[in-house]
C-alpha cells in the first residue's frame, strides 16, 4: 500500500463504487480494428497487460490487434516534442472512445443536406456566434451620474 500512496495511483487503480467482483463479459467480446480510437483506463482488479500509469486516461489508435491485447499508439510528451509511444495494453484496461462520435455524427448530417438540395451549392462550414444585431436601448428611468465624495479629513 506504501508503494501507491506514495506514487498518488490509490485512487487511480481503485475500482468505482459497486463495480467491483467479476468483470463483465462485454469487455472480452468488444470487437477492436485497426484505427480505431481508445480510451487507455487501468482496471485496479486486473495486473496483467496494465499499462504505465503516466498512459492512464490517454486516448490513442489501435495499430496492433492481438488474441488478449490491443497495440495502441499514444502521443506522449517528452520535453519539447511529441512522441508517438507504441503500447500493448490488455483488453481489460481500453475502452471505446467517443472522441470521433461528434465529427461523424456531423458528417452524416452534412451529407443528408448535400443530397437534400441536390446540385444547388451549400455552405456546410460551421461559423461561429454572429455578433447581435444594432438596437436603440430606451432607459424605463432618467439616467442617474453618480459622482464620488469629496474626501474630507475627519479631526
Amino acid at each position: 500500500m506504501e508503494a501507491l500512496t506514495s506514487r498518488r495511483q490509490c485512487l487511480t487503480l481503485t475500482r468505482d463504487f459497486r463495480k467491483h467482483g467479476v468483470i463483465p463479459l462485454s469487455t472480452y467480446m468488444r470487437c477492436y480494428k485497426y484505427g480505431d480510437y481508445v480510451d487507455i483506463v487501468a482496471n485496479g482488479a486486473i495486473h496483467k497487460g496494465m499499462p504505465f500509469k503516466g498512459y492512464h486516461g490517454r486516448t490513442g489508435v489501435v495499430f496492433d490487434v492481438t488474441k488478449t491485447a490491443v497495440g495502441v499508439e499514444v502521443n506522449k510528451q517528452v520535453r519539447n516534442r511529441i512522441i508517438k509511444k507504441r503500447i500493448h495494453v490488455k483488453v481489460d484496461h481500453v475502452l471505446p472512445s467517443k472522441c470521433r462520435l461528434q465529427h461523424l455524427n456531423r458528417v452524416k448530417e452534412n451529407d443528408a443536406i448535400k443530397r437534400q438540395k441536390g446540385a444547388e451549392k451549400v455552405c456546410l462550414k460551421r461559423i461561429p456566434a454572429q455578433p447581435r444585431p444594432a438596437h436603440f436601448v430606451a432607459p424605463a428611468k432618467p439616467v442617474k451620474t453618480v459622482y464620488v465624495l469629496p474626501y474630507e479629513i475627519l479631526a
